[in-house]
């Protein structure tokens, strides 16, 4: 658990790629504005170390060393990834906190809160045996 003056890192994981498909261009152009500018606020803060937008492309590797590969991921679902913030901040409350004000979270989009741990989970489960 962590004390009141460290920090812990969480990822916002902003999910749905067409949530902006009913919107006018001037209400687009309001909402990537208040992104950005929610975006380079947090990072004066220090509470965000970056982030990105990601593509509508890629590919899904799977199976026995890698040798399935297909075309993905599929932007068509609202469960796509259209992005992500770093953060460095007290507690998941604070964290969701600042998903709250999420400037897409009006016209559909869905922010992921989840904690970034300091130890792969399998990892973690084979030093236990």
């Amino acid at each position: 658990m962590s004390t009141p003056t460290e920090k812990s890192d969480y990822l916002l994981l902003f999910r749905g790629t067409n949530w902006d498909k009913d919107l006018s261009p001037e209400q687009i152009q309001k909402v990537v504005t208040d992104w950005y500018a929610w975006f380079e606020r947090l990072k004066q803060e220090g509470r965000c170390s970056g982030g990105h937008p990601v593509k509508n492309a890629g590919k899904l590797v799977s199976g026995k060393k890698g040798r399935t590969i297909a075309d993905g991921p599929f932007t068509e679902s609202k469960e796509a990834i259209g992005g992500y913030f770093y953060l460095h901040v007290a507690d998941e409350d604070e964290a969701i906190a600042i998903a709250q004000q999420c400037p897409g979270l009006d016209y559909g989009a869905v922010v992921e809160v989840r904690p970034v741990a300091e130890m792969c989970s399998v990892r973690a489960r084979a030093m236990q045996d």
